[in-house]
C-alpha cells in the first residue's frame, strides 16, 4: 500500500493511500485526461468531412472510382516503401491488438487509467471497423489490381474490406491515448509532442500501403477514426468509470490469465513468423506478467 501526501484546497495536507505501483503516474494520467474537452472531436469530424467532400468532387464515392483516383499514389508509395520489407512487416504489426496489449501491459500496474481508456477505445474501434468495412465494401488492392503489378509483403489479402484500415485504427487509437496521457504542460512542448506522435502514427499506418494491403485514403481514414476512438474511450471511461476495477489488485488474476493467453499466442506467432516485434512484445509481456504476479502475491 502506497501513501501520498497532497495539499488540499484549504492548504492542509491530505493523506491518500493507493494500491497502485506508481500512484503519481496514474494521477498524472488522470489529470491529463480530466483536462480534455469535447471540442477535440471537431478535428476528426472536420477531417472526415473534408475527405468525403474531396471524394464527392472527384465523383469517387463508388468503390471503383475511389480506387482509381488513388491508383498512381498507391503504386508509387507501395514501390518506394516496400524496398524495406522486413522493417515494414515488423512495423505494421503495431496495429495488431495482440501486440498493442502486450506492449502496454505494464500500465495495468503503473497507470491503470490508460487501460481503462484503452478498453473502451478498443471496443469502440472494433465496432467502427467492422461496421464501416461492411458498409463501404471496398475491394483490397489484391482483389482489384493484377497482383504482379505491385509488391505484396506477407499474406495476400484479397477481401472486400479495405476501407477503413483496421490496423490504422488500432495504431492511432493506442498512440492517441498515450499522447493525451503524457501530454506536457507547456504549449511548445505540447506542439512537439503531438507532432511526434502524429508523425510516428503516419509512418506506421503507411506500412499497410507498403505491404499492398490498403490504399492511401484507407489508412488516413483509419488513423482519423482511431483518434476519434481514443477520445471516445477516454471520455467514456472518465465519465462512467465502468473499468475502474482495473486498478484494483484483487482483479489482477484476470490480467494474469489474460496476459498468459497473450504470451502463448505470441509464442505461437513467433514459431510461425520470427518477427522482431513479436519477440519484443513477448519480452515486455514477460516482465509485465512477473511484476503483476509479484504485486498480487505481496498484496
Amino acid at each position: 500500500m502506497r501513501q501520498l501526501f497532497l495539499e488540499n484546497a484549504d492548504g492542509g495536507i491530505e493523506k491518500i493511500t493507493s494500491e497502485k505501483a506508481n500512484p503519481l503516474l496514474d494521477l498524472y494520467v488522470s489529470f491529463n485526461f480530466s483536462r480534455l474537452r469535447p471540442t477535440l472531436f471537431f478535428l476528426p469530424a472536420v477531417l472526415l468531412l473534408l475527405i468525403a467532400a474531396f471524394l464527392f468532387m472527384l465523383d469517387a464515392l463508388r468503390a471503383e472510382s475511389y480506387i482509381l483516383i488513388q491508383r498512381e499514389y498507391f503504386f508509387m508509395l507501395n514501390a518506394t516503401l516496400s524496398q524495406y520489407p522486413e522493417m515494414q512487416y515488423n512495423l505494421t504489426e503495431t496495429g495488431n491488438t495482440l501486440v498493442v496489449a502486450s506492449l502496454l501491459s505494464i500500465f495495468v500496474l503503473h497507470a491503470p487509467k490508460i487501460w481503462e481508456s484503452l478498453a473502451s477505445a478498443l471496443l469502440v474501434s472494433c465496432l467502427f471497423s467492422s461496421v464501416l468495412k461492411k458498409l463501404f465494401h471496398v475491394p483490397r488492392p489484391a482483389a482489384f489490381f493484377d497482383n504482379g503489378s505491385f509488391i505484396i509483403i506477407g499474406r495476400t489479402l484479397s477481401g472486400h474490406n479495405s476501407l477503413p484500415s483496421g490496423h490504422s485504427i488500432t495504431i492511432f487509437t493506442a498512440l492517441s491515448i498515450l499522447m493525451f496521457a503524457f501530454m506536457p504542460a507547456r504549449l511548445i512542448n505540447r506542439i512537439f509532442w503531438c507532432t511526434l506522435f502524429v508523425s510516428a502514427g503516419l509512418a506506421l499506418v503507411l506500412t499497410r500501403v507498403a505491404l499492398g494491403a490498403h490504399y492511401p485514403i484507407d489508412v488516413l481514414v483509419g488513423g482519423i477514426i482511431g483518434y476519434f476512438c481514443a477520445l471516445a474511450g477516454i471520455f467514456i471511461s472518465t465519465r462512467y468509470r465502468i473499468w475502474k476495477w482495473i486498478g484494483n489488485r484483487k482483479y489482477h488474476p484476470f490480467f494474469i490469465i489474460a496476459f498468459t493467453g497473450c504470451w502463448l499466442a505470441l509464442a505461437f506467432r513467433i514459431m510461425q513468423e520470427h518477427l522482431f516485434i513479436f519477440c519484443l512484445s513477448l519480452f515486455v509481456l514477460t516482465i509485465s506478467l512477473y511484476k503483476i504476479t509479484a504485486a498480487y502475491v505481496k498484496r
